[in-house]
């Protein structure tokens, strides 16, 4: 038995995909918690933009205080080892780049 057809037309059954693809997009970004983009595409998205630095530098931060408490939860041989040496090189960088995306964050 033949499904029965749900659009009456072809450019129907295009408009209907489109409309699925846009709300999911939509939905995409709602949980991420990025607010939209400017309807008219020749305007900045500064809120959106600065909702994306928030959200990495909240991401950043977190993930700098577990390579701390990791650094710290280490025996003091460790920590004076090379690995150690070398963690807490990498930690240093992680707070470089935290603090650059710090200055472009208002």
């Amino acid at each position: 038995m033949p499904q029965p057809k749900r659009h009456v037309s072809a450019a129907a059954r295009q408009a209907a995909y489109r409309d699925r693809c846009e709300q999911a997009r939509r939905m995409e970004q709602a949980a991420k918690g990025l607010p939209s983009l400017p309807v008219i595409a020749s305007l900045p998205g500064w809120k959106r933009w600065n909702a994306s630095l928030k959200a990495a530098h909240e991401m950043i931060a977190c993930t700098l205080e577990e390579m701390n408490g990791y650094f710290d939860e280490r025996s003091e041989t460790w920590q004076q080892s090379d690995r150690g040496e070398d963690h807490q090189a990498l930690i240093a960088a992680v707070e470089e780049v935290l603090d650059g995306l710090s200055s472009l964050i208002p």
